[in-house]
């Protein structure tokens, strides 16, 4: 059974910091695509960060420089460390996963087949 599980969000005042968690199970995780998408009221779903199997990351422009995806294999476990947050980041956060081969350009979320329930982050000035 696939689960993907989200963890630590929050509430953080602008310029602070969080780390969200994914845990992993039920399909060979090293060998997908990890990505962390985010959607905020009454706007679209938008993938912020992805990562491939071999490590190599991707970014959008939004959160360039300020946000971090890793992944550590033993412990099945995506993380996402967001720094310098801003109100605009409040959102759901999302992970996602699945056996794709990205080819540059937005993180497209209907290649995602496997998400988890999310969880809310909320960044106040």
């Amino acid at each position: 059974q696939v689960q993907l599980v989200e963890s630590g969000g929050g509430s953080v005042q602008a310029g602070g910091s969080l780390t969200l968690a994914c845990k992993v199970s039920g399909f060979p995780y090293s060998r997908y695509y990890m990505a962390w998408f985010r959607q905020a009221p009454g706007k679209e779903r938008e993938g912020i960060a992805g990562v491939e199997g071999d490590g190599t990351t991707t970014y959008a422009n939004s959160v360039k420089g300020r946000f971090t995806i890793s992944k550590d294999n033993a412990k099945n476990t995506l993380y996402l460390q967001m720094n310098s947050l801003k109100p605009e980041d409040t959102a759901m956060y999302y992970c996602a996963a699945d056996l794709l081969r990205y080819n540059g350009g937005p993180l497209d979320e209907s290649r995602f087949g496997y998400w988890g329930q999310g969880t809310q982050v909320t960044v106040s000035s």
